[in-house]
């Protein structure tokens, strides 16, 4: 039997090439997904750095940001705060617009999501550009909570998210 902390994750990840669009390569995590030790195995790794600090919430925007953070606040016992795309949450929220490589777009958090001094952790499946990840800290801002750091399943490196996000620490567990 594997070692699960010896499993090299990439292999679970599949390249689907022109996906979206020509030109792009699509990392597909659905693989990883469905492997239980291999699943197992990154949130016991996307943890790993931020065991032992105080955590209070864990938020991630939807959709695949929520595959990560659900089962990571139960490995870090902490809560899980979901961030979504417009008319989605139902109480009072706080929203932020932000452009896209080709437009714009909007997240929204309940006002009551993250008080004041909270300690957050931000998670996301990708980290490419940053864009989202950065919406997400923006909206945390006005919450006036602390962000502890950015963690994602994968990195694409060469697009230099890790950069755009500073200064928040990017940690990741596959990059490319």
């Amino acid at each position: 039997m594997t070692n699960p902390q010896s499993l090299d994750l990439k292999r679970y990840i599949r390249d689907i090439p022109d996906f979206p669009k020509p030109g792009i390569l699509f990392r597909d995590i659905t693989p990883l997904l469905a492997d239980a030790t291999a699943f197992r195995e990154s949130i016991r790794r996307l943890a790993e750095p931020f065991r032992g600090q105080r955590i209070d919430a864990i938020v991630a925007a939807e959709a695949r940001g929520f595959i990560f953070a659900a089962p990571l606040a139960i490995e870090l016992t902490t809560g899980f705060v979901p961030v979504r795309k417009p008319g989605k949450l139902p109480y009072d929220r706080h929203s932020h617009h932000y452009t896209l490589e080709y437009g714009t777009d909007t997240l929204e958090m309940h006002v009551d999501g993250v008080h004041k001094g909270q300690n957050v952790l931000v998670v996301d499946d990708l980290l490419a550009t940053g864009g989202t990840v950065l919406a997400c800290c923006e909206l945390l801002k006005k919450s006036g909570a602390n962000i502890v750091g950015c963690a994602f399943a994968i990195e694409l490196t060469a697009l230099g998210g890790a950069a755009a996000i500073a200064p928040y620490k990017a940690y990741s567990i596959v990059k490319y």
